[in-house]
């Protein structure tokens, strides 16, 4: 199974591929990969976070809350899900609040002791990591989604994901020592070929460095500091309310004076938004569809190749030809 490929978005809709698709299928029930392991059971909040998982333990019988095609702040707490957090040792979620419209109805009906918060089965990415932009907190229903303590969109970052890769071996080797030995050898490969990786990304991206970008949401804030980036524009009005046709026309003329990059929306938001951006802002820039996590988290080396699509997609649009005034004006003719 294989990610679908960051495109140029600029007409039409754009149709879900089946790579897609089947990844959305497999874990709204849990992959039959992960219910074929006999190891121990895990309940992921999110596709980044069961790819960790099988990462430092193939073993274990890992479902997925969400998919890459959903977003993690808004989903249904459904009867299988709370099955599946029933029969859960661990529970690996990002926290910071991304989770707290349905994780909090999950732990109350699923009863299940060992992952409930402050069990030492209930693991929170967020807590053993520096979260960037943190806000006020406000009553105000006007003021958008606000998240105190911090972007909770800490997995776009690969040196935050090191950081969390090695608080959760030391988690599962306090819930199965029977089973440290494998995980601190699991996670000794991991982390070599990812300081690898790193060092690759880094060099390979180095052009990035300084370069704007329009978004929609704060949901690559990440990766775009890592890299060096700014996002300088966003199509939601304020954060989590969905993009207006007056807040889009505000951009255009900021768009002439420092035109981004490209504009980027994740793959579980509308495009079309960012396609009535790209359409009617010059200079043109790409549209890029982006996925937000891991398609299917049973696949080796997930994560290695999330990181490298985005990079790949953002070099290609780094690289693209900026189009002609006359060549415009005959795709819009």
């Amino acid at each position: 199974m294989t990610h679908p490929k960051a495109e140029t978005v600029t007409r039409g809709p754009r149709p879900l591929s089946a790579a897609w698709g089947l990844a959305a299928a497999l874990f709204l029930l849990g992959s039959p990969h992960c219910q074929a392991r006999q190891g121990p059971r895990v309940f992921t909040c999110e596709p980044e976070w069961a790819a960790l998982v099988v990462e430092l333990m193939p073993r274990a019988q890992v479902a997925s809350a969400t998919t890459a095609l959903q977003d993690p702040h808004h989903i249904e707490a459904r009867p299988a899900l709370i099955a599946q957090m029933r029969q859960a040792e661990l529970a690996v979620c990002t926290g910071a609040g991304v989770e707290e419209g349905w994780l909090p109805v999950l732990q109350q009906r699923a009863a299940n002791p060992k992952v409930q918060d402050g069990s030492p089965g209930m693991f929170y990415a967020s807590d053993h990591v520096t979260l960037i932009d943190p806000r006020a907190a406000t009553l105000n229903p006007l003021a958008g989604d606000i998240h105190p303590g911090g972007n909770p969109h800490l997995h776009a970052d690969p040196e935050r994901v090191a950081v969390v890769a090695r608080a959760l071996m030391a988690r599962m080797q306090q819930l199965w020592p029977q089973h440290a030995d494998e995980v601190a050898q699991r996670h000794a490969a991991f982390d070599q070929r990812w300081t690898s990786r790193l060092t690759v990304w880094r060099d390979k991206a180095r052009g990035l460095k300084g370069q704007r970008v329009a978004a929609q949401h704060s949901t690559f804030a990440y990766l775009w500091r890592w890299l060096g980036m700014l996002q300088s524009m966003d199509l939601e009005p304020k954060p989590g309310l969905p993009p207006t046709p007056s807040h889009l026309r505000s951009l255009l003329q900021a768009w002439k004076v420092q035109p981004p990059l490209a504009t980027v929306v994740a793959a579980h938001q509308d495009p079309r938004a960012g396609r009535w951006l790209v359409d009617h802002a010059r200079p043109r820039r790409m549209l890029l569809v982006l996925p937000a996590t891991v398609a299917d988290p049973t696949k080796p080396m997930a994560l290695d190749h999330w990181f490298d699509e985005m990079i790949e997609a953002l070099l290609r649009a780094a690289s693209a030809p900026t189009p002609t005034e006359a060549s415009v004006a005959a795709e819009t003719g």
